[in-house]
């Protein structure tokens, strides 16, 4: 009985009970991350037809204090004229916008707006000058790519986008608290969008640089190596030598100052 309980009293069963309890929370967090990405994705793909008359009320009520009423800009936000109904399909489907508070960059949240007044807010800013429209199913679809096409949209990713996304896609950091988001589980069309519109640090990629036929292949390219999964094991977010090293010299520390307790208890 005194040995059991002098293990109950152990700081190490308080340091297992703690580690086992973060790796269930993480564990079942990536879980429902997971399935929703998937649902937003999906539910992202569907075409809606936008009516531009019901897109300028929710523009005057929703955007109008910073956008301006004419969508002519102000000290809050910049001019819609001219940006198309692509960006505005990304901006709002995504949930960036409205911004939830001012910051460096406006952060990924859930959709205030439901898929047919994103359609009517991207074609009321449509109206109002010529800009990228929002891309066709056919536009984004993978289906038909050839190996050598995905071979070719890697290729291109990796030139273009890998030295702010990762080489996985799996995002990262910029400058003055700037970062470029993770692309796993962003639906087809708002890679497409994000191509053609630029947004926050983001450069245009026009079809003059890159082809609509050559945006298809990257589309297909990072959708084929979301479903890759991690061959070489836990993947540590796809960071690279980075993570590897902080995970080693966590873990290494963990085990020194667990090995110093287990000594500390066996004297006393």
């Amino acid at each position: 009985m005194k040995a059991l309980s002098r293990r109950r009293r152990s700081p190490l069963a308080v340091f297992a009970i703690l580690l086992i309890g973060l790796l269930v929370t993480g564990g079942l967090y990536a879980v429902a991350a997971g399935t929703v990405n998937k649902a937003d994705a999906a539910e992202s793909n569907q075409s809606v037809t936008g009516d531009a008359e019901s897109g300028e009320k929710l523009f005057a009520a929703n955007c109008a204090t910073c956008h301006g009423m004419s969508a002519e800009g102000s000290d809050s936000g910049p001019s819609l004229v001219g940006v198309g109904g692509a960006a505005v399909d990304f901006q709002v489907g995504t949930g960036r916008m409205p911004m939830q508070m001012q910051g460096p960059q406006a952060q990924i949240k859930p959709k205030q707006f439901d898929d047919q007044q994103t359609a009517d807010l991207a074609a009321y800013v449509a109206s109002l000058a010529p800009g990228p429209e929002v891309p066709s199913d056919e536009a984004v679809s993978s289906d038909g790519v050839s190996d050598e096409e995905l071979a070719e949209g890697g290729t291109i990713f990796r030139v273009n986008c890998a030295m702010c996304h990762n080489a996985a896609a799996a995002g990262g950091a910029l400058t003055r608290g700037k970062y470029a988001p993770t692309l796993k589980g962003v639906s087809e069309k708002h890679i497409y969008e994000a191509m053609v519109t630029g947004p926050q640090n983001m450069p245009v990629f026009n079809d003059s640089n890159v082809t609509p036929e050559q945006k298809k292949q990257v589309i297909a390219y990072l959708k084929h190596i979301e479903t890759q999964g991690s061959p070489g094991g836990q993947g540590l977010g796809s960071l690279g030598p980075v993570a590897e090293g902080l995970f080693i010299w966590t873990a290494g520390l963990g085990l020194i100052i667990a090995f110093t307790i287990w000594i500390t208890t066996r004297h006393s």
